[in-house]
């Protein structure tokens, strides 16, 4: 049960990582001072960045299933059925779906960035 919380979880967050690791990627790294041409094969990531939306948007709809269904289905003794279990679930599932939106609105807001 927890593993399929935190599987979940962890596909959202990569997922959301991976989607914005086109645009995102090369901005810290020019941030941090990093320059050359090679920064520009960070964009490879480009094509696949609506399949990796796409998953982090399931994942997220199947974590969001799991974590907040009510604690009456869960039998006692589950760690589901534990508040301080579930309310770390459910901050950590805000925190993958900030990612998210980072990863939808970034490639609209990085041109007055560069």
């Amino acid at each position: 049960m927890i593993e399929q919380k935190r599987t979940a979880l962890f596909a959202g967050g990569l997922a959301a990582i991976l989607a914005s690791s086109c645009c995102l990627g090369p901005l810290v790294l020019i941030t941090l001072g990093f320059s050359g041409a090679w920064i520009g094969n960070l964009a490879a990531l480009e094509p696949y960045r609506p399949l990796f939306i796409g998953a982090a948007l399931v994942a997220l709809f199947f974590a969001y299933r799991r974590i907040w269904r009510p604690a009456a289905d869960c039998k006692p003794g589950e760690v589901c059925a534990i508040p301080q279990v579930r309310t770390t679930y459910q901050a950590l599932f805000w925190l993958v779906v900030a990612l998210v939106l980072v990863a939808l609105v970034f490639p609209y807001v990085a041109p007055y960035f560069y």
